[in-house]
């Protein structure tokens, strides 16, 4: 028999399945109240916007287009929308600055496959999205700890980057109500963290999937468009944004896309080339009309629902959790970062909560590249309603006040 693991590459063994995925299953249970998955609620989705978009394609002349093979940038017409979309936030770009990907998950690996030699440092937050540490991890890469906050310097940041063996390549962050903990980067400290980018010589990775999703508080510039004022234009700016159809209209069609300075989109479309040649067209061309008729209308409609979801998990929160627990308060997104008493174990009380309480969530340990955050946990409310909301965290805040009990 063949023995398979001694076929594998080095990098085989730092692939590691998403605890985020196999909690997934646990939907499909409806006895279980599920925090866990940061997914949109699939009854707001503009279905019959999408009904009419491939109904008219299919069955007019551009049926056999939308049918075939395309070129490799992604359509014409989807892009054009997305440099408004991108102008409309203060960055000035055009077609070519945009590079369709199948999700924004495809384009972070194609980032790390761009950037990332084995050895080198990427900068994440503490903690940050597992998909992206599963993205970069693949390229064997080590992690440093992203703080805008903090007093490390580019020589301190070079300096433990030269002893992992490699250097500081980027600086990689979700700027906006960011999975897991919901927060927000201000004006501040996105201008130190390009100051810190121009002094490491790295590019920043933008991740923003759930801009579009503000419910409170006034917007903030992307990170691109700073850069572009601070750098003189796209051409010059070092900032790669990773935008997402998923979170706003729908993520079942998988389309993102990347804006960034021609020189890195025209590498990232040779990965893309060998990758999967193209993303769909047809779903990118339903997706080019629906975002022309409905995106505005239909974010404003759903950030509705969602905001009244945070405010009923927040009252919740305050409602039913013990004293020592503390938790973010998220101007927009889907999460809520819940640091419980030191001595819970997140991901122990995830396997009780779910047998005797019937309430799941994402341990917090998943979201940090050295496995610490073990008394964290991540709260998802865009999927439950206010019923689901009151009782699930009743629950939880029942069964952490017994574990925080009976450890004293």
């Amino acid at each position: 028999m063949t023995t398979w693991d001694s076929l594998y590459a080095n990098r085989a063994a730092r692939m590691r399945a998403s605890e985020i995925r196999e909690l997934l299953k646990l939907l499909d249970k409806p006895e279980v109240i599920s925090f866990a998955g940061g997914i949109p609620d699939a009854a707001l989705f503009p279905a019959e916007a999408f009904r009419e978009a491939y109904t008219d394609i299919l069955s007019g002349e551009e049926a056999g287009k939308a049918l075939q093979y395309g070129v490799s940038e992604g359509s014409l017409r989807l892009r054009r929308w997305i440099v408004s979309h991108m102008q409309e936030m203060g960055v000035d770009c055009g077609p070519e600055h945009i590079l369709i990907t199948s999700g924004s998950q495809q384009g972070l690996d194609y980032i790390g496959k761009l950037f990332l030699s084995a050895g080198d440092t990427a900068l994440v937050q503490w903690p940050t999205y597992l998909g992206a540490l599963q993205a970069f991890n693949a390229y064997e890469p080590g992690f440093d700890r992203l703080d805008p906050g903090t007093n490390l310097s580019a020589a301190d940041y070079q300096a433990r980057a030269r002893e992992k063996g490699g250097r500081v390549k980027f600086a990689y962050l979700s700027p906006d109500f960011a999975n897991p903990t919901g927060l927000t980067l201000d004006l501040k400290e996105r201008m130190r963290l390009l100051t810190l980018a121009e002094e490491l010589s790295c590019a920043v990775i933008e991740d923003a999937p759930y801009e579009s999703l503000r419910y409170d508080g006034e917007a903030v510039p992307p990170l691109l468009a700073l850069d572009c004022e601070r750098s003189g234009g796209i051409d010059k700016a070092r900032t790669l944004y990773c935008g997402s159809f998923s979170k706003s209209l729908s993520p079942g069609l998988r389309l993102g896309w990347i804006c960034a300075s021609p020189e890195v989109i025209s590498r990232l479309v040779l990965i893309k080339q060998a990758s999967d040649l193209n993303t769909p067209v047809l779903n990118q061309e339903a997706m080019a009309r629906v975002a022309e008729a409905r995106f505005k209308t239909h974010t404003a409609m759903t950030n509705a629902v969602y905001k009244a979801r945070r405010d009923a998990m927040l009252a919740a929160l305050e409602k039913y959790m013990p004293a020592g627990t503390r938790w973010t308060r998220p101007e927009g997104g889907m999460f809520i970062w819940v640091e419980l008493p030191e001595q819970v174990d997140a991901a122990a009380l995830l396997q009780t909560s779910v047998e005797t309480a019937g309430v799941a969530f994402v341990p917090g340990g998943a979201f940090h590249p050295d496995g610490g955050g073990t008394n964290t946990l991540r709260l998802s409310f865009s999927c439950a309603d206010y019923e689901k909301i009151e009782k699930g965290i009743s629950r939880l805040g029942g069964l952490i006040t017994e574990t925080v009990t009976s450890t004293l």
